[in-house]
């Protein structure tokens, strides 16, 4: 049972991923981080010594403090931001225990350059489907919760990854990283990279592919998450807004993958002989 201002392992694995997930904040030391340089899936890196300074970065919204063991660095922080009036509380046991319970970690390495306000910055072609919306909600949700996504016209992709350093993503060539390859689409490489190969993301990954493949074969659910996928197209003209629209739909299908898998539904019939 976790104690005052703190959370479980397992309480906070049922949050990663979900909107409904705390801004996560890691003050480990830079020893510590070297020791083991992957983060909570989700998670943001801040100097404890300096959390005077940003603690107003996280005003009206309730954060959790990761360090090595969940003892003095994390609490000591979460008590700064409670006095700044930011709820806080600490991850018990902290990266130790996380690791310890074979919870995803993501390699920093795999982690994309960041601006001057620690976001990624990512692009990829306009008029988005599939693949260029379920990469977003995976990275938003696991990985930079402030992640910015550009959508640009195919020709002048890599020209806003010279300009804006920009991380491409889901398009041609031999030089991109996060694409396709093979028969996977480039979520599958995602969730893989990042350190995401859980049983339920897995799942949503099979869904994607086949959506995104026309191998509907796949899974059962892939021509749902087709049809859905090409409405919300239809739907919006902006790409940004379709995003924001997807996120909702792929929040929908990770629960579906994470939680009910085994859950059916039917109309109750109360007829004689049914």
């Amino acid at each position: 049972m976790s104690s005052f201002n703190t959370i479980s392992t397992e309480k906070l694995a049922r949050l990663v991923g979900t909107p409904k997930c705390p801004v996560l904040i890691d003050v480990r030391t830079d020893e510590d981080f070297e020791s083991d340089p992957r983060l909570v899936p989700g998670s943001v890196r801040r100097p404890f010594e300096t959390v005077s300074d940003w603690a107003h970065d996280f005003t009206g919204r309730s954060t959790i403090v990761i360090c090595q063991k969940g003892r003095k660095l994390s609490h000591g922080v979460a008590a700064w931001l409670r006095h700044a009036g930011i709820p806080a509380d600490s991850l018990e046991g902290g990266t130790l225990a996380w690791a310890q319970a074979g919870l995803p970690m993501v390699p920093s390495a795999t982690i994309p350059f960041r601006d001057r306000q620690g976001r990624t910055i990512w692009v990829t072609r306009s008029r988005p489907k599939i693949d260029r919306i379920a990469c977003p909600w995976l990275i938003r949700r696991f990985v930079d919760p402030n992640a910015v996504f550009l959508f640009v016209p195919t020709s002048e992709v890599l020209g806003v990854v010279e300009r804006f350093e920009a991380t491409p993503f889901d398009i041609d060539g031999d030089d991109v990283f996060w694409s396709h390859r093979g028969e996977l689409c480039t979520f599958d490489v995602m969730v893989e990279e990042f350190g995401l190969g859980t049983k339920p993301l897995r799942h949503l990954a099979t869904i994607v592919r086949g959506a995104d493949t026309a191998r509907l074969d796949l899974a059962p659910e892939a021509p749902g998450l087709l049809a859905a996928s090409l409405g919300l197209s239809r739907m919006y003209s902006d790409d940004l807004a379709q995003l924001e629209a997807g996120l909702f739909l792929y929040d929908a299908f990770y629960r579906w993958c994470r939680d009910a898998t085994d859950e059916t539904h039917n109309w109750p019939s109360t007829k004689p002989g049914a």
